[in-house]
């Protein structure tokens, strides 16, 4: 009896269950319903819209036309009413199963009770509910009867509902994601002709795998592509993946999105540690500009500062590595410096440097954690930069270790920074034309930090960059000349 009983209890659950998910179909059923009749008329407006423009020979079929879309909304509306009215039925009957169910759980008698579980038991076994299909019978979906007529116009007696396309397939094996750009291409399942054109869509998330129904990123959308290929240009990487997704245009209406493609965009995103730069520096993001007045009352400053900020850690940033550090005093004195706020601790990395024109004196490169407040890039064995000098003549030079090297190349108005961290190697680019202006060798054996100084001008730091191409190349070109070390490369611990 205790086994009957369990049994009992389980088919009432499994009843409960049911008539809960036979609730939600039918208001499901019912919203569809409700979209058929809504995208019908929306279907039979934009239709009444194109035989506005017709010439009076095509009033006739414009009746004739828009009665095929009432059939249709008929057929489909007449359809769900029937399996609506079955799932009313099924629900009539499970219900009263249930109760009757719930009843025979009083039963004292274990006779009489076995005699009502295996009548109840073969009632469910039949019973309607669980034959019921809880898919719709047809969709809400009245796009294939929506239509343009301007090739039309000139063979009216055959005028047909223009086709749906089908959804695009995306290939992720033909896709390039390379110089910060993201290169798609896909095709169709089936060869069609009426095809006019394809609508690409993408937004960057930090989501791998299948794209979330709610994310922060809108869709960015790319319209009138002709091609089955599209490259989008000049993106930031401030995300870890980028999204895709494409849909195939005819003349009257798109088709359904492809499924989505989720492509990883790796690159190094950081932004420049304001709360222990120089207090004669304004640091927003990724500018700072020398300001000569904001050094004024600094001891005043710096007192409430390190009051303020005993118990706090600088912004966290996530992209390559941990927070750059807890709170450290700001540099000081004639080191005009600010650094980045992400450690790179492996890898390859490329950022880029624009000074503004009129900027004196600036340096660019990369530092241990554990550079003084007074110490400047360059000066230190735990910094490695190159050095602009626009004050009297324009000099281009390497520092480290307080050494520099004076180099004798055009100084670029933008400078791309090459960072391998493994490979114990940071070179510096005209970010331009990819030109090579000097490489550092060594072993780097703590995390660095990217780091700037800047007096008199300001300087505009780009991140979310991958490593170009072209320096790849110039890269690989090097590490073949194993010769090409020079009296500032070393080792440094």
């Amino acid at each position: 009896m205790d086994e009957q009983r369990e049994t009992l209890q389980r088919i009432v659950s499994t009843l409960a269950n049911k008539n809960d998910e036979i609730h939600n179909f039918i208001d499901i059923l019912n919203n569809t319903i409700k979209n058929v009749q809504v995208n019908s008329s929306s279907a039979i407006s934009e239709l009444d819209e194109e035989f506005d423009r017709l010439y009076s020979v095509l009033y006739e079929m414009s009746g004739t036309m828009a009665n095929t879309i009432r059939q249709e909304a008929a057929h489909k509306i007449q359809a769900l009413q029937d399996q609506l009215s079955q799932c009313h039925n099924a629900l009539e009957s499970s219900e009263e199963l249930l109760e009757l169910a719930t009843q025979s759980l009083d039963i004292k008698d274990p006779v009489e009770f076995l005699k009502a579980g295996r009548e109840i038991k073969d009632r469910v076994t039949v019973a309607s509910a669980f034959r019921l299909s809880l898919k719709p019978e047809v969709s809400d979906s009245m796009t294939h009867l929506m239509v343009d007529f301007s090739m039309e116009r000139h063979m009216l007696q055959a005028m047909k509902f223009l086709p749906v396309p089908r959804a695009p397939e995306i290939d992720v094996a033909a896709s390039v994601v390379a110089d910060n750009c993201i290169t798609v291409s896909w095709g169709m399942p089936e060869e069609d002709s009426r095809i006019d054109h394809f609508v690409l869509e993408y937004r960057k998330t930090n989501f791998g795998g299948l794209p979330r129904v709610k994310d922060e990123q809108h869709w960015e959308v790319i319209d009138n592509i002709k091609a089955t290929e599209y490259t989008i240009l000049g993106l930031k990487f401030d995300k870890k993946y980028v999204n895709v997704r494409v849909k195939a245009c005819n003349k009257a209406v798109a088709g359904e999105y492809s499924d989505p493609a989720t492509l990883e965009t790796k690159a190094f995103v950081f932004s420049l540690d304001s709360t222990s730069s120089h207090l004669n520096l304004k640091v927003e993001d990724t500018y700072v500009e020398w300001d000569p007045t904001g050094g004024k009352g600094q001891l005043k400053i710096k007192g409430k500062e390190n009051k303020s900020r005993s118990g706090t850690l600088s912004p966290k940033r996530t992209s390559v590595g941990p927070p750059a550090r807890g709170s450290r005093d700001r540099f000081v004195g004639e080191s005009y410096t600010v650094l980045g706020d992400t450690t790179i601790e492996s890898g390859q990395h490329y950022w880029e440097v624009k000074a503004q024109k009129d900027c004196k004196s600036y340096s660019v490169g990369v530092t241990y954690r554990n550079l003084g407040k007074f110490d400047q890039l360059g000066k230190t064995s735990s910094s490695w930069c190159i050095h602009i000098n626009n004050w009297l003549q324009t000099i281009l030079s390497a520092k480290h270790s307080n050494k520099t090297k004076t180099l004798d190349v055009p100084v670029p108005d933008r400078v791309g920074v090459y960072c391998d961290f493994d490979g114990g190697q940071l070179s510096f680019y005209n970010a331009n034309s990819k030109e090579l202006l000097y490489t550092f060798r060594t072993k780097f054996t703590q995390p660095l930090l990217p780091g700037f100084m800047t007096w008199c001008g300001g300087l505009t730091v780009s991140t979310g960059l991958q490593v170009p191409s072209a320096v790849s190349m110039v890269q690989k070109s090097e590490n073949r000349l194993s010769g090409s070390t020079n009296s500032l490369n070393n080792i440094a611990y």
